[in-house]
């Protein structure tokens, strides 16, 4: 999922990061929780930004967070190891083929108009999504026999092998076998939505949204309700770092995701920093000769200053794929090589028939974000030996990926979270038919590792072919691997309960409830919870 850009800076250190993958069999990671009179609204600060509410097409990490709350689908993430938890579906099996899947539905869920969510509602949104022209992840079902050929507008709708065989049983038939298929269903897109407006499958519903202010209330339709603490949940968005910080520090606030002044904050045991399952990276697009050539590009990556591009980086990335357990090493970008990268812009150009001393011109695309302009300036520096000139188009930040589709520009800066804890959730935006696809480029032999991948049950296996989709991705000098992002949540544990730090920045309101407040720092104005201003704290 794309992370929205965060505007704040900070000099606090990262904590250990850890990614656990153990199973998990429950199908509530709390128990009944104690309702009593600390259960409160649970008050919460976001970045500054307009909500897509639609969860065939939201893209950014907070709208994960907030379609958490507001939907559900077959199954979703344990808050600590991200491992499936059995939502939606009580319980399922699948054939010997390992492409057979059938899903058993919860008899007791409901929409929260009361409705009942039966395996024909689950058929009926995946169906919508894949008609959806903007739904990013729906090529993410092309493992689904049919979904792919429905989706480009080349098969019909009832050649999608999802079958509703009676209310509580739904039946889904892959191409061939898919070992991540479970994981995807985690995720937000698939989600089941109602046709009806304003009625939502999750733990909670949306009250109201106006002037950046969003008023959650629990469902009480909802099948798990019992298990659900929290009566409301008010999120409001604001840009002050200063007014946010005061905020938390007197209590009106449970939760700041990010944007505070560090100096200001009393209670430093409620900063929760880790390492996120997600790169940022610049990519070329390659649709603009020569950019479009591997042996062009690959001079380039030869001579960039990786050491002053990632000058601000908390983890430096060399690679597309945070390293995890099972996943072979690939070679990553680390050094650079002047000599070489001359030799290889000297024979790129003959082959291509430019001469040597012709300039070339090659545009980078960057937000208007100010820390932004150090890799306009040292890519210049680092390209001109090349007779590579470097030219700088800027837009403003909130429009920034929105511009990227239709922008005739050769490099662009991007952040990518992984959507499920597999290395698919990044390789896919680079096969040739993926929805979630932003650069050009297409090469055979990846698309045919990523499906030859797809059809290997045993993990270590199938990471291998992995990893060579992505040495392959890296040789041909798509990407410029920068840095792993690093979440950055003001929350205090000892008071919220249930909210864990995980690799994929998700923290499922279903789970969160208040404890009794513990004070252990001394705040400097003591202010009742619910004394938060409905009003805007800005």
């Amino acid at each position: 999922m794309n992370k929205f850009a965060s505007l704040i800076s900070h000099s606090l250190k990262v904590i250990a990061f850890s990614m656990a993958l153990s199973a998990f069999a429950a199908t509530s990671t709390e128990k009944t929780v104690d309702k009593g009179a600390e259960q409160r609204t649970l008050n919460m600060i976001d970045f500054l930004h307009e909500y897509d509410l639609n969860p065939h097409t939201a893209a950014y990490t907070s709208e994960a967070q907030l379609m958490t709350a507001l939907y559900e689908g077959l199954y979703s993430y344990n808050p600590i190891t991200l491992e499936p938890v059995p939502a939606l579906a009580e319980s399922y099996k699948v054939s010997r083929s390992r492409k057979r899947w059938t899903f058993t539905i919860r008899k007791n869920a409901k929409f929260s108009d009361g409705s009942a969510i039966t395996a024909s509602s689950i058929r009926d949104s995946w169906l919508t999504l894949l008609a959806n022209p903007n739904a990013s992840y729906s090529s993410l079902f092309d493992c689904i026999e049919g979904a792919e050929e429905y989706r480009t507008g080349k098969g019909k709708k009832e050649n999608v092998a999802i079958t509703a065989k009676n209310a509580t049983t739904l039946i889904v038939v892959l191409n061939s076998p898919a070992p991540h298929f479970q994981r995807l269903l985690c995720h937000h897109s698939f989600s089941v939505v109602s046709a009806k407006p304003n009625v939502y499958s999750g733990a909670f519903v949306l009250k109201s949204y106006e002037n950046g202010i969003l008023e959650l209330e629990k469902n009480a339709k909802y099948w798990d309700s019992a298990n659900v603490a929290l009566p409301a949940i008010h999120i409001e968005q604001s840009g002050d770092p200063d007014e946010n910080t005061f905020a938390f520090n007197t209590g009106a606030v449970d939760w700041v995701t990010g944007n505070i002044e560090p100096k200001s904050l009393i209670n430093t045991k409620a900063v929760s920093m880790a390492a996120e399952y997600g790169t940022q990276y610049l990519f070329f697009k390659c649709q603009n000769e020569p950019w479009n050539i591997a042996e062009f590009r690959q001079a380039l990556l030869a001579a960039a200053p990786w050491s002053e591009l990632r000058s601000k980086a908390v983890v430096a990335a060399e690679t597309l794929i945070y390293p995890i357990s099972m996943y072979p090493s690939v070679i990553g970008y680390k050094d650079t090589d002047i000599d070489e990268a001359l030799d290889l812009m000297k024979k790129a150009r003959k082959k291509a028939g430019i001469p040597d001393k012709k300039e070339i011109e090659i545009t980078l695309a960057l937000s208007e974000e100010e820390s932004e302009t150090r890799f306009y300036d040292a890519l210049s520096a680092a390209w001109k030996p090349l007779g590579v000139k470097v030219v700088l188009q800027r837009t403003p930040v909130e429009n920034y990926l929105a511009n990227i589709k239709n922008w005739n520009a050769d490099i662009f800066l991007y952040s990518w979270i992984g959507d499920f804890a597999e290395p698919l959730a990044f390789l896919e935006l680079f096969r040739s038919d993926s929805k979630l696809r932003e650069t050009n480029w297409t090469n055979s032999d990846f698309d045919s590792l990523l499906q030859k991948a797809s059809e290997i049950s045993d993990t270590v296996e199938r990471y291998k072919v992995f990893a060579s989709a992505e040495q392959l991705l890296l040789d041909e000098a798509v990407i410029m691997p920068l840095s792993h992002p690093v979440s950055f949540h003001i929350i205090d544990t000892n008071i919220v309960g249930g909210w864990y730090s995980n690799a994929l920045d998700v923290h499922p309101f279903k789970y969160l409830y208040l404890k009794k407040p513990q004070i252990s720092v001394q705040n400097l104005v003591l202010a009742k919870p619910d004394a938060f201003s409905r009003t805007s704290i800005r």
